[in-house]
């Protein structure tokens, strides 16, 4: 991870990426919901103050203490549909882990708040097209920041290998490689490790919601047990 030069006390959009270990976009999103303090240059390029990148380092690393001390896990969920969303978010309510759940109906502000809170766990909905399901498992379990934590994706997604991306019709613009990209892509899909943090849930059971969310709860449980 890059350090942070104190004596330096504005930092272009391009080394706070370095810092925090992600993209441009990300940063520029952060200053915009006010995560990060900037201001523009003459020429019209953001500078980051440095003391808002280390408050924004140390918030993450609290609020990582805290959850452990008190034995409550954050988890993050990254939907297609808000009904979705609401039926987890009930659902949670019930279980006996305690476990706040955060959300986005939006990949990119769900990679941007997976960075910033550093959850426990990472849900990824079966119904988020599969070219973008990929792109956030590439990012992922590439990223420094995230790659030790557990994901919970769709078994059936995991299994469909390549040819996901060919039965995969609707992309999002921000999140759609380019065709040179594709086969790289496939590729690191495929050689992904077999590793305790990529746990896989089926959806042969949303037919009956109350079986299926008692095994999210199940599989959620185990997650939270690896991190130990």
């Amino acid at each position: 991870m890059q350090s942070i030069n104190h004596e330096q006390q504005y930092l272009s959009t391009r080394k706070s990426g370095k810092i925090l270990q992600v993209s441009l976009g990300t940063v520029q999103k952060m200053v915009e919901m006010g995560e990060l303090v900037a201001w523009k240059t003459r020429g019209g390029h953001r500078r980051i103050l440095a003391s808002s990148l280390q408050q924004q380092l140390r918030r993450r690393k609290q609020s990582m203490q805290q959850r452990a001390s008190n034995h409550q896990y954050l988890a993050l969920g990254i939907f297609k549909r808000q009904e979705n969303y609401a039926a987890l978010e009930n659902a949670v309510k019930e279980w006996s882990v305690d476990l706040e759940l955060m959300s986005s109906l939006d990949s990119l502000e769900g990679l941007m708040q997976a960075v910033s809170h550093y959850p426990d766990a990472i849900y990824l909905d079966s119904l988020i097209p599969p070219i973008e399901q990929l792109h956030l498992i590439h990012y992922l379990t590439k990223n420094i920041q995230t790659r030790r934590i557990p994901l919970l994706v769709d078994e059936a997604f995991v299994q469909l290998h390549p040819g996901v991306l060919e039965m995969a019709k609707e992309n999002t613009g921000d999140l759609k490689p380019q065709d040179a990209e594709r086969e790289a892509l496939v590729r690191e899909l495929n050689d992904l490790p077999e590793k305790a943090n990529l746990f896989t849930y089926s959806t042969n059971n949303e037919g009956n919601s109350e079986k299926h969310l008692k095994n999210l709860e199940s599989l959620f449980a185990e997650a939270f047990n690896s991190l130990v």
